[in-house]
């Protein structure tokens, strides 16, 4: 069975949805509202992997990164979407062991739904 990059994308979304749970993070959405922006990354995030555009966690995370600061995100130590502050916008090796494990759950996630 293929799935479609949006059903992909909500699989990484829901994945780090729970993930975050666990961590004891209760601001993740349901896919289904969650703001669009949120939508939109999870998106690109999974396009640029299909792609071949990403390759690693590390990378997936600094494509992140740099589409945040393009779209005028700046980091802050709170989440804050209406101010477009983010925690984790700094360099990989400056995330948590929790934020790194983000990454790589949503990057094998893809590489994992796209070998069915």
């Amino acid at each position: 069975m293929l799935l479609t990059v949006e059903q992909i994308a909500e699989v990484c979304h829901e994945l780090n949805r729970a993930y975050c749970c666990v961590t004891g993070d209760y601001s993740q959405l349901l896919w289904e509202d969650a703001p669009e922006w949120q939508r939109e990354s999870a998106l690109e995030g999974v396009n640029n992997i299909l792609r071949g555009i990403v390759t690693t966690p590390k990378q997936a995370h600094i494509s992140w990164a740099t589409k945040k600061f393009e779209d005028g995100w700046r980091y802050d130590s709170r989440k804050d979407p209406e101010a477009k502050t983010h925690p984790n916008l700094v360099d990989y090796e400056q995330l948590t062991p929790e934020q790194r494990i983000k990454d790589t759950l949503f990057f094998q996630t893809v590489q994992t739904l796209m070998s069915l």
